[in-house]
């Protein structure tokens, strides 16, 4: 009798139907789980490496690099690192070093002088680099307001729509880059901010737009702020690049200054992974503006809860080199002579590859190269171009034609003549 509920298993063995049908459910718990897609801009390292060529390039990655392709540590983050050896990481200091972190973080970004800063106005907590601040502001966008959206740029840096669709909030695009004139469609993007419901929430990047290298003007910053202020929405900035635009840190935080100007209730991510050299430390910070110091407690309070839920807490050798720069007088100044030398030697790749570019006699106009800042230069080149540039020539760039413009065979580029 019980032979009929008994099946052979393995090596002879019996087992009862039942048991058989839970083992077979066990091992099918994961088959429904398909390879997910290819991120687009961390595809392009995993096919460069696998490239055996020895003129192979690689344009894609984000991070600052030298002439040889290698992450450069800034002078002013080694001394930094020497004058905190002898600090003890203890469970005692981390608040503390989180809280003057976020301070010195919100004066660089909102400016010493801020009101902001002067009155506490502001709720924050260290994250992990900008793509952490992002994502702790669309969680907290979520739990308060979970039926809202996020108007993005159109483009803008893949990995936005990806945080926002991962933390369950809509998404919907404006218009930013003209195509067939490279610039800006300005009056596009002020019918769109016009047209989005009142009390949207905008991300806006303050300085050098990635990954079109394409930003407003002044007045144009004053006419998006004015829209915005009118229709109430909700301005995030994610400044990943301050001081990579022009040089300066101050001017690259000027967006961010006139919306303050207006009265705007704001959100700030920072990342220190470009301007200091720190991408493998994921130091970063997200702020939020309130109303006064009681909203911006009830604020930071739910911050770190998130925080708390999600990964704990934050390391914090990556806040003290931050901290130590920013607050010795010395080791400012160097770093800011350092982002300014990385500056002009971007202008100057961008400079010879419109040279050499021209030099073919392209009938195309190459002004945009010069006229775009940052750290990429978004060169219109279709995906069927940039296939070709991998295929016949070992140059390596995101699918949608932009490049890093900090690698001296950039300005080489012209050559291939595809």
């Amino acid at each position: 009798m019980w032979s009929r509920h008994l099946i052979r298993f393995s090596n002879n063995r019996w087992m009862s139907t039942s048991v058989a049908t839970n083992v077979k459910n066990i091992m099918g718990w994961w088959d429904h789980v398909l390879p997910a897609p290819k991120d687009p801009i961390t595809s392009v390292t995993e096919a460069f490496l696998s490239d055996p060529s020895p003129l192979k390039l690689n344009l894609g990655v984000g991070a600052y690099r030298d002439d040889e392709g290698k992450p450069v540590t800034l002078e002013c983050v080694r001394r930094a690192a020497e004058s905190i050896s002898g600090c003890e990481f203890l469970e005692s200091t981390k608040a503390t070093t989180k809280s003057k972190f976020v301070q010195d973080s919100v004066k660089l970004a909102y400016g010493n002088d801020s009101n902001v800063v002067r009155e506490g106005r502001f709720a924050g907590v260290p994250a992990l680099s900008g793509t952490g601040a992002c994502r702790l502001f669309a969680q907290f966008q979520r739990r308060f307001y979970p039926d809202s959206q996020i108007f993005l740029p159109t483009p803008t840096w893949s990995n936005h729509h990806d945080i926002w669709r991962d933390s369950q909030v809509c998404t919907s695009t404006y218009h930013y880059y003209d195509p067939d004139t490279k610039g800006l469609q300005f009056q596009a993007l002020m019918n769109d901010i016009k047209n989005a419901p009142d009390r949207s929430f905008f991300l806006l990047h303050p300085c050098a737009h990635n990954p079109t290298g394409v930003d407003p003007n002044y007045e144009q910053w004053k006419e998006i702020s004015h829209i915005c202020k009118i229709k109430n929405h909700f301005p995030f900035f994610d400044m990943a690049y301050q001081g990579i635009a022009s040089g300066d840190l101050e001017r690259d935080a000027t967006a961010i200054r006139i919306f303050l100007e207006d009265g705007h209730l704001l959100g700030c991510a920072q990342s220190f992974s470009k301007n200091m050299g720190l991408y493998g430390h994921r130091v970063g910070c997200v702020s939020i503006v309130s109303r006064d110091e009681n909203q911006a407690t009830a604020i930071k309070s739910q911050l770190q809860q998130i925080v708390r839920a999600m990964y704990s807490s934050s390391p914090v050798h990556g806040p003290l080199l931050v901290s130590a720069i920013l607050n010795d007088a010395d080791l400012k100044a160097l770093w800011e002579e350092e982002v300014k030398v990385m500056v002009d030697r971007l202008i100057r790749m961008r400079i010879t590859l419109r040279q050499n570019l021209e030099e073919l006699n392209s009938s195309a106009s190459w002004e945009h190269i010069t006229k775009q800042v940052g750290m990429f230069y978004f060169s219109g080149l279709s995906p069927k171009e940039v296939d070709q540039l991998q295929r016949d020539f070992h140059i390596y760039m995101t699918n949608d034609g932009r490049i890093r413009g900090d690698k001296q065979q950039c300005g080489l580029l012209g050559k291939c003549n595809p």
